[in-house]
């Protein structure tokens, strides 16, 4: 028999759960800190944040507090939303694959009823287009929606399902079709999403001095380029689909901080990272993320805790997604740059040694 003590123990009403958990038990309590102040240069998110990571791995809020630490004194971080798309990507099977490009046509032709049908089922989301992709008698399809506030799995599913359905009731000659065919790739990371974006993507980038990588982090821009040629060959010889450090640290404590979907941090954790080192010295580095999905409405955001860590980055409700995606490009940042620097300057074990353990 589970001993409850702490399971069972948690402060708010279990009334407020239906929608988010079934056979509720309890609690799993995860240890939050906050890192800050965060400067963020962005155009939804400005000023300063103190941001909630939730986790039990010791010396990551300070890794992350030192990266700020670093970023403030060299003005912020700069951040964008470059592109904003959730998908559901249904299949239709044919005879052959000649029916299977004319239906290919068909669907171009008739997107503003396939668009009306999906959006008469969703007051948010937005049918934006649908790519096309063939292979023998099948066409492959990516509804991309935009899907406001909400992360959109759930409510793209729907839409789609009622596109699908008129698209069905007015087309002769589909043998099959398939809600979802995986070219989606909901929950598992992929080329596909990585250049034609899932969720929201963001850049957040920064210019630092050779001076404060000198007096903040006992490192040099001369150094941590050098390591990021290594690393971009480590990781091209591999076979990783991604050049970033350990983004996937700071996005889950932020995920499961603010009530997000934290199966999402398969897709969620890819990052493009760029580098270039000044003739003056100064450090130009940048992190592309593809595919965030993040939410500040519906899931798990209302849960009073998570409601909590949204609201101390003034990010809960609508209208906010944007500000909240860029705080999180901009918290990832702040780590990638921590922990290269402490791989550089030989500071890793030590840190780990002091902060990241809790055992003689």
């Amino acid at each position: 028999m589970l001993h409850t003590d702490h399971v069972g123990s948690y402060s708010f009403d279990p009334g407020v759960l239906p929608g988010n958990i079934e056979h509720f038990t309890g609690v799993a309590q995860v240890p939050i800190g906050v890192a800050g102040p965060l400067l963020v240069d962005g155009e939804h998110a400005q000023g300063e944040f103190y941001v909630p990571l939730a986790t039990a791995e010791g010396t990551l809020v300070a890794s992350y507090n030192r990266g700020m630490k670093l970023l403030h004194a060299a003005g912020g971080v700069k951040t964008t939303v470059l592109d904003d798309r959730m998908q559901r990507a249904p299949s239709f099977l044919f005879p052959s694959a000649r029916e299977a490009r004319d239906f290919g046509r068909w669907l171009r032709e008739h997107f503003e009823e396939i668009k009306a049908a999906a959006e008469a089922t969703t007051r948010s989301g937005r049918l934006q287009d649908i790519e096309q992709y063939s292979a023998g008698r099948i066409l492959y399809t990516r509804f991309n929606y935009t899907t406001g506030d909400a992360a959109g799995q759930n409510l793209t599913g729907k839409a789609t399902q009622a596109a699908c359905q008129w698209i069905a009731a007015h087309h002769d000659g589909i043998d099959q079709w398939f809600l979802e065919s995986n070219f989606a790739t909901d929950k598992k990371s992929s080329q596909v999403n990585m250049l034609r974006t899932r969720g929201k993507r963001v850049v957040a980038e920064a210019t630092i001095p050779d001076a404060l990588f000198k007096s903040v982090m006992n490192s040099s821009t001369e150094l941590m380029y050098r390591a990021r040629q290594v690393s971009n060959l480590g990781g091209f010889m591999s076979g990783v689909n991604n050049n970033g450090a350990h983004s996937a640290n700071g996005i889950t404590a932020m995920f499961i901080a603010t009530g997000q979907d934290v199966a999402n941090v398969a897709e969620s954790s890819a990052a493009f990272v760029y580098a270039e080192r000044h003739d003056n010295g100064d450090y130009y580095y940048s992190v592309t993320i593809p595919s965030l999905i993040v939410a500040t409405y519906g899931g798990g955001t209302g849960l009073p805790t998570q409601r909590e860590c949204l609201e101390l980055l003034g990010c809960y409700g609508a209208g906010k997604v944007l500000k909240l995606a860029e705080i999180v490009a901009a918290t990832v940042l702040c780590g990638e740059l921590s922990l290269g620097s402490a791989i550089v300057a030989e500071e890793w074990v030590e840190a780990h040694d002091a902060y990241g353990r809790n055992r003689p």
